[in-house]
C-alpha cells in the first residue's frame, strides 16, 4: 500500500525545536555562565536499575559489534540476543555477548525471547524500516542507528510507527550521537545566548582516507558486505555520514534547511564504484545562513569536526573535544582567567570540558579534556535512561527522520543536480509525526 499523501505547509510550520534563550534566562537557568563554563553534573550519571535491562541486539557487523563493546561496560543492561544473517558475524556477537541466544532472523527472536524489553537496530539503513515497524509492533522499546532510512518515504512510516509508542510507555531513539554527547550539549548552552551571538557561518567535515570497500570469500557475500557502495540502496557520503552532522546543526538551531546543492565525484577510489568518494554540499536555511559540509574517503586531514562561527564567538566540536574562541571585542564575563586553553595556531580556543567543576575541585582540569567515553555509548546510555523512565530519548523518531530525509534529498541533489544546481526542500516532506 503506497504512503499516505502528507499535506503542504509552509517552513514556518516546521518547529522551532531549541529557539534561543537569551543571556538573562540562561544565566537563570544555569546559574551563571561561569558556572556553564565549569559546568556540574554534565557527565550523565550512570542507570542505576533493580533489575537490568534486557536486549536484543540485530546487526552484528561493524557497527553491532561497537554497540556491544558499549554495552558490555553497563551494568544496567543484559544481552540476551543476538541476530545477524551472516554466520561468521553472529558468531562473533555471540562470543562477544556471553549467554546471548543467536538468531538468523528477527522475528524468530521476537517471538522466542520472552524476557526481552529493547532492540537495537545495527543492519544496513535500508533494511531498517521493515524491522523498526516489527520491533515497535512487537511492544520493545527500539534504538535505531542512524540514518533512519535510505528513503524519505521509509523514514516517514518509521516515524510514524513510532509516534504511536508512547501509549504503550515504550521509547524509539535514532543514533544521532551529537545530541546525547556531552560536550555537545555544553557547547550548545554557550551557543544560545550572546557569548554566541549572531550566527555568521557553519561548516562540518569528514576527512578518512578508506576505500569503503570490504573483500568476501564469494560475490554475493561481497555485495551485500559493500551495501554502502551499492546506489540502489546506498545515500552515499552525504546519507550515512553529513546526516550525523546536519543533525547537530538542526538541534543547535532549530531550524531546518530549505535547499540544498551538492557535487562531487571519484578522486581516488577507481574500482568500478558509482558512489562518490568526495562530496561538497551546501544548506541554504530561510534566514540565509548556510552550512557548508565536505567529505572525502580519499584522505584523513582534519578527520571529523564541525565549527559554528558567531560574531562574538566561534565554536569548534571534534566528538570528544570542543572548544570556543572568543571574538577580543566580546563582552568579558570573568571567569575566563581560570578556563583551561588551547593554542590553534594564531587563535586560542577555551576548552569545553564536561564534568569540569568535579575535576576543578580535584585538581584534574588538565587531565579532563576529552571525553572518557564515546559519543556511541553516551546516545545508548540516553536509550536505557529512557526506556526506564528515566528521562527522554536524546534524537526522537521525528528528529531523526528529518534529519535523514534532508540528507537524502542532499544526495538526490548530488546525484540529479551535480554540477551543484539547487534543490528546494519541499517543507511538506519533513512534516513527520512525534
Amino acid at each position: 500500500m503506497p504512503d499516505p499523501p502528507q499535506p503542504h505547509f509552509s517552513q514556518k510550520d516546521l518547529p522551532l525545536i531549541h529557539p534561543k534563550m537569551d543571556r538573562r534566562e540562561f544565566l537563570a537557568a544555569a546559574g551563571g555562565l561561569a558556572a556553564v563554563s565549569l559546568l556540574p553534573s554534565v557527565l550523565p550519571a550512570a542507570v542505576r536499575l533493580d533489575q537490568p535491562l534486557t536486549i536484543g541486539l540485530i546487526g552484528v557487523g561493524r557497527q553491532g559489534r561497537a554497540i556491544l563493546t558499549e554495552l558490555a561496560t553497563m551494568e544496567s543492561v543484559k544481552v540476551v540476543a543476538v541476530c545477524d544473517t551472516d554466520d561468521n558475524r553472529l558468531t562473533s556477537g555471540k562470543s562477544r555477548a556471553a549467554g546471548a541466544d543467536g538468531f538468523a532472523d528477527y522475528k524468530a527472536m521476537l517471538s522466542t525471547v520472552k524476557a526481552l524489553d529493547a532492540v537495537i537496530i545495527a543492519t544496513p539503513t535500508h533494511q531498517h524500516r521493515q524491522i523498526a515497524e516489527d520491533c515497535i509492533a512487537a511492544g520493545k522499546h527500539v534504538y535505531c542507528e542512524a540514518p533512519l532510512a535510505h528513503t524519505a518515504a521509509d523514514a516517514q512510516a518509521i516515524a510514524r510507527a513510532a509516534a504511536g509508542m508512547s501509549s504503550g510507555k515504550k521509547v524509539f531513539a535514532v543514533g544521532f550521537e551529537g545530541r546525547a554527547n556531552p560536550v555537545y550539549q555544553l557547547a550548545r548552552s554557550f551557543f544560545r545566548t550572546d557569548a554566541f551571538n549572531d550566527m555568521i557561518a557553519m561548516r562540518a567535515q569528514f576527512a578518512q582516507k578508506t576505500s569503503w570497500r570490504f573483500s568476501a570469500p564469494d560475490a554475493d557475500r561481497e555485495r551485500r558486505q559493500n551495501w554502502r557502495l551499492d546506489k540502489g540502496v546506498s545515500t552515499g557520503m552525504i546519507g550515512e555520514i553529513a546526516s550525523h552532522q546536519l543533525d547537530v546543526a538542526h538541534w543547535y538551531r532549530g531550524q531546518l534547511p530549505v535547499s540544498v546543492r551538492a557535487t562531487g565525484g571519484i578522486r581516488l577510489w577507481n574500482d568500478g564504484r558509482e558512489i562518490a568518494d568526495t562530496v561538497h554540499a551546501a544548506f541554504t536555511y530561510e534566514d540565509g545562513a548556510v552550512f557548508n559540509w565536505f567529505g572525502t574517503l580519499c584522505s584523513s586531514f582534519l578527520g571529523r569536526e564541525e565549527i559554528f562561527i558567531g560574531s562574538s564567538s566561534t565554536i569548534k566540536l571534534g566528538w570528544s573535544h570542543g572548544w570556543m574562541f572568543k571574538e577580543s571585542d566580546a563582552p568579558t564575563q570573568g571567569w575566563e582567567v581560570y578556563a583551561n586553553k588551547q593554542q590553534f595556531h594564531n587563535d586560542v580556543g577555551i576548552t569545553l570540558i564536561a564534568g569540569a567543576t568535579k575535576l576543578a575541585e580535584q585538581g584534574k582540569l588538565k587531565d579532563g579534556v576529552g571525553l572518557p567515553n564515546s559519543s556511541l555509548y553516551y546516545s545508548l546510555e540516553s536509550f536505557i535512561k529512557a526506556a526506564a523512565g528515566q528521562g527522554k530519548v536524546a534524537c526522537s523518531a521525528a528528529d531523526g527522520a528529518r534529519s535523514t530525509i534532508i540528507s537524502i534529498l542532499a544526495n538526490q541533489a548530488l546525484i540529479e543536480k551535480g554540477g551543484g544546481g539547487e534543490l528546494k526542500i519541499d517543507p511538506a516532506v519533513l512534516k513527520v509525526e512525534g
